[in-house]
């Protein structure tokens, strides 16, 4: 490699002023000094721990980075390929997934949350004082729309009670990880997403159970308390200590919230396949109706949370993040909720909700994206 060396005038001189050659005061960089490690740029011992703890490159490896977070980013834009995979794996080879049981499942959930707290910072959290209107708005179309559709689609399909249960428990979780990923894949407000699923999140502490106790706790006894008690260990705990990874080791919890969507996306399909799997013969010979009331549910959340955004005066991009935020629920978390709560049965709807909602998300984001490109191409 030849050397080359290059000429940094001293301040305040201008070849257009002088007319002269740049001053012997300025300073000289060759290829040798740009090949430097930047000494500020060095990790922490503890950011060294936590990159090794995540097998990750350090950060000194610029390009060893960049090729670790574009491989992550294309295995996560397939999540709806795995979780089609997954779920013909799950019915005909049930056995597969007869190892992800009870406690991995709360771990999983766990570290969803956890790599979700990654991206978030005490600002976030701080906007719920000064609450945008979209955010308000989205917010709020997410915990009245989706409960409301479960519980009607239920009584109008005239679900199995258990069924019907599953149905609107999914309806009344919060927003998942999986919602902002594909926020990202639609080039939608990626900001606003992450912020409605913290939001959300945090408020399903107290709404999750109460919308759940007022839908159904007429037809099977809801235990309210033992709800937030599990939403509180899998959700608030996690998210925190997310967050506080973030504000102390913010360089680490950026490299590492390069893989958590994927991450993420592993401990969901997860749990979908081992849900599909204990329930295979459920499912079978009641495939029509489940794959029908998921689909009226989400199809029905993503329209109306676009339609009622424009209606609202929200501004395109962050109608689409609304929309995708209010028909995409946690459907992991409805599954926890279920197994712990009710029957096994009622937790096969969430299930089949999390395959429904990643298929109908990457069709919007890939509808939205092509209606991007050719705006964009108009413009040019």
């Amino acid at each position: 490699m030849h050397a080359f060396r290059v000429t940094i005038p001293a301040p305040g001189w201008s070849r257009v002023a002088t007319g002269r050659s740049p001053p012997k005061t300025g300073r000289t960089i060759t290829n040798a000094s740009c090949r430097q490690p930047n000494p500020a740029l060095a990790p922490t011992q503890a950011e060294a721990r936590v990159f090794a703890i995540f097998w990750l490159p350090p950060l000194g490896q610029a390009g060893s980075i960049r090729a670790v977070q574009s491989f992550f980013r294309w295995l996560t834009h397939l999540f709806p390929l795995w979780s089609v995979i997954v779920a013909v794996v799950a019915l005909a080879w049930p056995s597969a997934f007869g190892w992800y049981t009870g406690t991995m499942i709360r771990v999983g959930l766990g570290i969803i949350m956890l790599g979700m707290g990654l991206t978030l910072t005490l600002d976030d959290f701080r906007r719920v004082f000064v609450i945008p209107f979209a955010l308000l708005g989205g917010v709020a179309l997410q915990f009245v729309v989706m409960p409301l559709l479960g519980w009607g689609i239920g009584h109008w399909m005239a679900l199995p009670r258990d069924m019907a249960v599953g149905l609107v428990l999914v309806a009344c979780c919060p927003g998942g990880t999986a919602s902002n990923v594909v926020a990202f894949l639609a080039r939608a407000n990626v900001a606003l997403s992450v912020s409605m699923t913290a939001i959300s999140t945090t408020l399903a502490v107290v709404l999750t159970p109460l919308l759940t106790k007022f839908y159904v706790g007429e037809r099977v006894p809801v235990d309210a308390l033992g709800l937030l008690q599990t939403i509180l260990i899998i959700v608030i705990l996690p998210v925190a200590a997310g967050t506080a990874i973030n504000h102390f080791f913010g360089r680490a919890a950026k490299r590492i919230a390069a893989v958590s969507p994927f991450i993420s996306v592993l401990f969901i399909i997860l749990i979908v396949g081992y849900i599909l799997s204990i329930n295979r013969d459920s499912i079978l010979e009641n495939w029509r109706t489940l794959v029908a009331a998921t689909l009226l549910l989400h199809v029905g959340g993503f329209g109306l949370g676009y339609g009622l955004a424009r209606a609202m005066k929200i501004n395109e991009l962050s109608s689409r993040t609304v929309s995708i935020e209010v028909g995409m629920q946690n459907s992991g978390l409805g599954v926890e909720l279920a197994k712990t709560h009710f029957t096994a049965l009622t937790a096969v709807p969430c299930a089949v909700s999390a395959v429904m909602h990643c298929l109908l998300g990457s069709v919007a984001a890939g509808v939205w994206r092509l209606r991007n490109a050719k705006q964009d191409a108009g413009q040019q």
